[in-house]
């Protein structure tokens, strides 16, 4: 049956001299369909006579078999219509059941779930197209969760969804609640779940690693059922409907704060159509499990090597760290907003995080270091080991060229005096020599001579190849063997 508009351009072309092969081809209909209206425009208001199937005569008896067992497979229908005359093959059967059981499946009604106070929070991503910073384009994402008693709402914005952004929303988002629920119901993606076979579910290692501490029982919607986190489609819909337009962004920063004055002024305190509450009025009855105690914040986390510009990549951009770093390897951790460099868990120097790509951020401080010792020099393993010491070492390191000495004679001297008096007592003389400008390690000697006493500790064993006798390595951090002892007892727990 073809529409009225189409039945009038076959009307009108004709009308222009256009034959009738010519008039198929411009609406794209065959010839014999323009024939047929021609002879009667009205047909399409004449009743179609529905073909006959075999089955007619036994649909009641069919539907009266599904009525007590959906399930019931075509060979058991077929041996009971056949008994009854019906001449037709299994396959027109299956056919019909397939249909039939499809459209059962489009009409099943779904009881609206609702959970208890604190029992659930339901969480997903959403894609909110890209933001540029100079000429660098960033996709930006949402975090959206929603605790489904009171509609509480809360969005983080990002420019990434790995492992360690989610982790470190989902924290946010448990502050942001002030607590944690029974159960966190995701979607199926990656950073979540690994493996699905049917029911069987594999959950994401990291994921649960860091769950645990909250004791948060993941639970996983089943593929194609949107209808399981029916909560947190619709509160997606509403934040791109009612907080992304005619808004404008300049960063990711501004995304979060715009985001959360929406939270607080328009989404959390608007009338609900479901509850007919305010969510926040709502959270009131909500009672989460507290925050557990010493929980660090998740953070992106890297082993990075400082190389010999002093910097450290890290996102196509480059860091740059002190120079006496440089060879090093330290870690880098970030989160959407800044970067933190550690050395030993100590932080050496930290930035705003740069979101544009292949560019270099650095300090004065650390070209004003560069520009007293060359570069060449701080790359020598006797100067970056000394540097390595700390603060106070590196200042005296920086002040030693002034007294116009042979720079690595002497911190090879002052080396063999950590050697000999220990870190402890050699600080100490390098605090009094730089309150004193004494610079120079026969200072430094004179000063350990004087008022400390040689620890008992011996000298390395002498090797033939000098390049060897002159490695000194960094001591070791004993939180490097305690997380090594953690995750090996977590494993066999």
């Amino acid at each position: 049956m073809k529409s009225r508009q189409v039945v009038f351009d076959i009307f009108r072309l004709k009308n222009e001299g256009c034959s009738t092969r010519a008039i198929a081809r411009t609406i794209g209909i065959g010839r014999n369909t323009v024939v047929r209206y021609l002879k009667n425009p009205d047909q399409s208001l004449i009743p179609r006579l529905k073909p006959v199937s075999k089955l007619d005569p036994y649909k009641d008896d069919i539907k009266e078999a599904l009525e007590k067992d959906p399930s019931v497979g075509a060979p058991v229908i077929l041996r009971l219509i056949k008994e009854q005359g019906y001449k037709g093959k299994i396959t027109i059967l299956r056919d019909y059941l397939q249909r039939k059981r499809k459209q059962s499946h489009q009409k099943r009604a779904f009881i609206r779930f609702e959970s208890k106070p604190g029992e659930q929070i339901q969480i997903d991503w959403a894609h909110f197209g890209s933001i540029s910073y100079g000429d660098t384009y960033r996709k930006v994402y949402a975090l959206v969760a929603i605790e489904s008693y009171s509609r509480m709402l809360y969005v983080e914005f990002t420019h990434s969804m790995n492992q360690q952004t989610l982790h470190g929303c989902l924290f946010n988002a448990f502050k942001y609640f002030g607590g944690t629920p029974k159960t966190l119901v995701v979607d199926n993606m990656l950073t979540a779940v690994t493996e699905r076979e049917s029911r069987l579910i594999r959950f994401n290692g990291s994921f649960l690693d860091f769950l645990r501490p909250f004791s948060i029982n993941p639970i996983a919607c089943n593929p194609g059922a949107p209808y399981e986190k029916g909560k947190i489609e619709r509160a997606i819909r509403y934040l791109r409907r009612n907080f992304i337009p005619l808004a404008s962004f300049e960063d990711i920063k501004d995304y979060q704060q715009q985001v959360l004055n929406w939270l607080d002024k328009v989404a959390n305190i608007r009338i609900h159509q479901t509850t007919g509450e305010a969510p926040k009025e709502r959270f009131l009855k909500v009672s989460l499990k507290p925050l557990p105690d010493l929980i660090p914040q998740p953070l992106e986390t890297a082993t990075v090597i400082v190389h010999k510009d002093f910097a450290v990549k890290f996102d196509t951009n480059s860091y740059t760290t002190p120079p006496w770093a440089i060879g090093k390897k330290l870690t880098l951790k970030a989160n959407q907003y800044s970067v933190w460099v550690y050395h030993k868990n100590k932080l050496i120097c930290s930035y705003p995080r740069c979101w544009e790509r292949k560019k270099r951020l650095e300090t004065e401080a650390h070209l004003e270091q560069v520009k007293k010792l060359s570069r060449k020099l701080w790359e020598t393993r006797e100067i970056s080991a000394f540097a390595a010491l700390g603060e106070e070492f590196r200042d005296y390191l920086e002040q030693l060229p002034s007294a116009n000495l042979s720079l690595k004679k002497q911190v090879v001297s002052l080396l063999n005096l950590l050697d000999q008096y220990g870190i402890k007592s050699l600080s100490w003389a390098i605090l009094k020599a730089l309150k004193h400008r004494a610079y120079g390690a026969d200072y430094i000697e004179n000063i350990l001579y004087q008022e400390m006493i040689p620890i008992n500790q011996y000298p390395p064993v002498k090797l033939k190849n000098e390049a060897l006798n002159r490695i000194r390595l960094s001591a070791p951090t004993l939180t490097d063997y305690d997380a090594i002892a953690l995750k090996r007892r977590r494993y066999h727990d």
